[in-house]
């Protein structure tokens, strides 16, 4: 089985963020719908330019360093679950918190551009979203 254009698209965006890079957002639908369901602000916003100012607002207190990758998982036609460890350390402490944030993004994908992307603080709240066993568990 062949990778899908889909799943080729999120593993390019990947390797931006993987590398620290987070300046592009060519890959994202122009009204984007940007929503992040959990954590200690959960919220949705529309286009480029909102998604780039929460973005900024939910690492705003730790040090971003990079996302990682741990699995892409194709859902159907359109969507792209991303297991991610995010690699973060406190700005003023410098103390490495990347144990503790294990999320998850969700990529809906239409005629090439993300249309839709949510972030998961917590993975176990997207497998309970989506419906899926979460890890270790059998489905």
């Amino acid at each position: 089985m062949t990778p899908s254009a889909n799943l080729d698209l999120v593993r390019a965006i990947y390797a931006d963020w993987e590398r620290g890079d987070f300046s592009r957002a060519d890959w994202a639908d122009p009204e984007i719908e940007y929503v992040i369901a959990d954590g200690p602000e959960p919220g949705r916003w529309v286009g480029r330019a909102a998604m780039a100012g929460a973005w900024a607002n939910l690492v705003s207190v730790p040090e971003y360093v990079r996302a990682e990758a741990e699995e892409y998982r194709e859902l159907d036609d359109e969507h792209v679950l991303v297991l991610v460890r995010d690699r973060l350390r406190g700005k003023v402490s410098g103390i490495d918190v990347s144990r503790f944030w294990r999320a998850a993004n969700l990529f809906r994908i239409r005629e090439g551009k993300v249309t839709r992307l949510v972030v998961y603080i917590e993975r176990d709240r997207a497998f309970a979203d989506l419906g899926l066993a979460t890890e270790g568990e059998n489905p």
